[in-house]
C-alpha cells in the first residue's frame, strides 16, 4: 500500500530520510555599494567583510594571514620589512578585497542593516592599516636610532681601548672609530647619534693627544700630526675649534722633542726641528730653534777643556754637520743656522789641538799626527800652530821609534852641536827628528849614488857618505845635547822608513847619513 512504511509484500520497514542542511540566506538583489563595503572592510586586513556576509572560512584565512604578518614584522627592527614580504601582503589584501566584493555583491549583510553604514565603517577601518603603517615606521625609526646609538657606543669603546695602548698599536682603532663618527654625521645627520658626534670628537681629540698632556712630547708628535688631518675626513660643523686644536700642541711637541734629543746627544734631533721649521716656520716655537742650537754648540765646546777633548771635537764636528743639514731645509732661519754650523766647525778645528795632545800622550801617534796636521791646515795663524807642527813631526817619528814619543815636543830650536845630514841614496828623502828640538828637512836624491848591496852594509868598516868623489846632497842643523831620534823617508817610494837614534854630546861634529840597501838604512 502506497505511503505505508511497512511493506507486507517484502516484509521490512523503509526508514525516513534525515533532514538536510539549513537553507543559506536568501540571495539579495545585486548591490554595488554593498560589494564595495565588503571590499573596503577586507582591505583593513581584519576579514570583517567576509564576517558580515558570513563567509567564515574566508574570514579565518584573513585572520590567519594577518596574524602571520604581524608575527613577521613585529617587533620593528632597523632593517624594516622586505619589499617582497610587503608586496605579498598587499597582494593578499587586494585579492581579499576583490573576492569579498564579488561575494558581497548578492549576499546580504548580517550587520549593519544598511549598506551605507557598512561603507562608512569600511572607510573608517582603513585607518587600521594606515595607522599601523605609521606606528610601524615610528617603531622602525626608533630601532634605527637605537642601532645608530649602539654604533656610537662601539666607536666610544674603541677609543677607550685604544687609549691604553701606544700609538702604533692604537692607530687602527682610532681610525676605525673616526670612520664610524664620520658615517653617523654624514649619512645619518638628523639622528640622535649624529647630534652627539661633536661632543664625542672633543673626547676623541683629547684622547688621541693625551701624550702631549703627559709631557711625552716625542710620542705626541705622530698622534698630533694625525689629528691635523682629521678635518679632511670630518664635517667642519662637528669639529668647530678642534680644527686648529693640534697646531700649537704639535709645534710645542716638535720643539720640546728636538730640544730634548739635542741636549741628550741623540743624533736624530734634526728630524723634529726640521719638521717644526717646515710646518710652522713663523711660530714662536720655530724661533727658539736657533738659540737652542747655539746653546748646544756652547755646551759641546766646554768639553774641549775637559778630560775628553777628542770626544768633544768629534761631537762638535757632528753637530756642525747636522746644523748644516737642518739649515738646508729651512728658509726662515737658514742664515742663522749656517752661522751656528760654522761656529761649531770653528770650535772643532780649534779643539783639534787639545785632542792631538791627548792622542799623543796616550800613544795614539798616527791619530795625533792626523789631528795636528788638520789643526795646522785649518788654523795657520793660531797661537798653537807652531807647536802643533812639532807635535805632528814627533808623532810621525814615534810611529817608527816609539821611544821618541815619551815626551811632548816643545817649540825650542837650535843648539850648540852641529849635525850634517847627507843623502847617499838615489831617492829624494824627508828627514824628521825629535828630541830636545823637533824639526824636519828634505834632501834631493844623490845622482851618483846607488843602493848598497845588503852584504856590504854588515861589513865591519862600512861607511856610507864617505866617497870624496861624490857630491852628496846635504844640510846642516844645530841641535842641543841629548838624545835625538831620526827617521828618513823616501818621498816617492813605498819603502819602509829607516831610523837612527843619536846621543849628541858637546865637542863633537856629527854626520847623519841616509843610504839605500834592500830597504832604506841610516848611519852616523
Amino acid at each position: 500500500m502506497s505511503g505505508n512504511p511497512y511493506d507486507s509484500s517484502h516484509g521490512f520497514v523503509i526508514p525516513p530520510m534525515p533532514p538536510g542542511p539549513p537553507p543559506g540566506p536568501p540571495l539579495a538583489a545585486p548591490d554595488g555599494l554593498r560589494a564595495l563595503a565588503v571590499a573596503l572592510l577586507n582591505l583593513s586586513g581584519l576579514g570583517l567583510g567576509y564576517a558580515l556576509i558570513r563567509r567564515w572560512v574566508a574570514a579565518a584565512v584573513c585572520w590567519a594571514v594577518t596574524i602571520v604578518w604581524l608575527f613577521v614584522v613585529l617587533p620593528a627592527d632597523a632593517d624594516g620589512v622586505s619589499s617582497t614580504t610587503l608586496g605579498l601582503f598587499i597582494a593578499f589584501l587586494v585579492l581579499a578585497a576583490v573576492h569579498g566584493a564579488v561575494a558581497g555583491l548578492r549576499r546580504p549583510l548580517v550587520w549593519p542593516g544598511r549598506t551605507p553604514v557598512a561603507l562608512v565603517l569600511g572607510v573608517a577601518l582603513l585607518a587600521v592599516p594606515a595607522g599601523g603603517a605609521v606606528l610601524y615606521d615610528d617603531a622602525r625609526d626608533e630601532a634605527v636610532e637605537r642601532m645608530l646609538l649602539d654604533r656610537l657606543a662601539e666607536a666610544d669603546r674603541l677609543v677607550t681601548a685604544a687609549s691604553k695602548e701606544g700609538w702604533s698599536g692604537a692607530e687602527s682603532d682610532y681610525r676605525e672609530a673616526l670612520t664610524v663618527y664620520r658615517d653617523l654625521s654624514t649619512d645619518h645627520g638628523g639622528s640622535r647619534a649624529a647630534q652627539r658626534v661633536p661632543e664625542r670628537m672633543k673626547t676623541y681629540y683629547t684622547t688621541v693627544g693625551a701624550a702631549y698632556e703627559d709631557g711625552d712630547y716625542c710620542h705626541a708628535i705622530e698622534p698630533l700630526k694625525y689629528l691635523r688631518d682629521v678635518p679632511d675626513r670630518m664635517p667642519d660643523e662637528d669639529l668647530g675649534s678642534l680644527v686648529t686644536w693640534p697646531d700649537d700642541r704639535l709645534a710645542t711637541s716638535l720643539y720640546e722633542c728636538g730640544s730634548g734629543k739635542l741636549k741628550g746627544g741623540e743624533a736624530d734631533w734634526t728630524t723634529p726641528f726640521g719638521q717644526l721649521l717646515s710646518t710652522f716656520p713663523e711660530s714662536e716655537q720655530a724661533a727658539k730653534v736657533e738659540p737652542a742650537v747655539g746653546s748646544a754648540v756652547e755646551s759641546a765646546s766646554k768639553g774641549l777643556r775637559g778630560d775628553e777633548p777628542c770626544t768633544a771635537m768629534e761631537n762638535l764636528r757632528a753637530l756642525s754637520g747636522r746644523i748644516s743639514e737642518l739649515s738646508d731645509n729651512s728658509s726662515t732661519t737658514e742664515d742663522a743656522l749656517t752661522k751656528q754650523a760654522s761656529r761649531a766647525e770653528g770650535r772643532a778645528d780649534s779643539g783639534a789641538y787639545a785632542c792631538g795632545v791627548q792622542q799623543y800622550e796616550d800613544g795614539d801617534f798616527a791619530d795625533a799626527q792626523t789631528t795636528m796636521n788638520q789643526f795646522v791646515a785649518a788654523n795657520k795663524n793660531h797661537k798653537n800652530s807652531d807647536r802643533a807642527r812639532k807635535i805632528a813631526i814627533a808623532a810621525e817619528v814615534a810611529q817608527t821609534v816609539p821611544a821618541a814619543g815619551k815626551r811632548l815636543p816643545t817649540t825650542a830650536s837650535g843648539g850648540s852641536i852641529t849635525v850634517t845630514v847627507k843623502n847617499d841614496s838615489p831617492d829624494d828623502i824627508r828627514v824628521l827628528y825629535t828630541g830636545p828640538v823637533t824639526g824636519s828637512l828634505t834632501l834631493k836624491g844623490c845622482g851618483d849614488c846607488t843602493a848598497y848591496p845588503f852584504s856590504s852594509t854588515i861589513a865591519p868598516y862600512f861607511e856610507p857618505c864617505s866617497d870624496s868623489g861624490k857630491n852628496y846632497p846635504q844640510k846642516t842643523i844645530s841641535l842641543p845635547p841629548g838624545t835625538t831620534y831620526f827617521v828618513h823617508k823616501p818621498l816617492d817610494s813605498l819603502s819602509s822608513p829607516a831610523s837612527d837614534t843619536a846621543k849628541l854630546e858637546p865637542g863633537y861634529i856629527y854626520t847623519e847619513c841616509a843610504y839605500t840597501t834592500e830597504s832604506l838604512g841610516t848611519g852616523l
